[in-house]
């Protein structure tokens, strides 16, 4: 009986890793239809780049998509105790001063990783 429950949680254990394989696979795919015109993925991504472009200089909340956040992001967003604003843009990145209580910094920004852009 115990030898039943050690294969289970073995095949249990590569059933996991494959689905986190295949999340990965599926961001870098939809990164890829991105640049493929004549897509969806094509046009949120360059409505995206135009949205950047025209908020050059203005204050704006920036959402991140899920996979792609990390310990710095939730203060782009958080303009209560600070403020985003877009410096520079292009087809690839964003850069973007980032002001909050603590101090003030320049992060780049893969445009990939951006869900939506708000003018504040």
């Amino acid at each position: 009986m115990e030898y039943v429950a050690l294969v289970f949680g073995i095949i249990g254990m590569v059933a996991f890793a494959e689905v986190c394989s295949l999340k990965t696979k599926v961001a870098a795919l939809e990164a890829q239809l991105g640049k493929v015109e004549g897509t969806p993925q094509y046009e949120e991504r360059l409505s995206l780049i135009r949205a950047a472009e025209e908020y050059i200089g203005k204050q704006v909340n920036i959402t991140l998509k899920e996979e792609y956040q990390d310990v710095d992001v939730p203060q782009y967003g958080n303009t209560k105790y600070g403020s985003n604003t877009i410096l520079d843009a292009d087809d690839d990145w964003m850069l973007v001063q980032v002001i909050s209580a603590k101090d003030s910094k320049q992060v780049l920004i893969r445009m990939e990783a951006v869900q939506s852009l708000r003018e504040v």
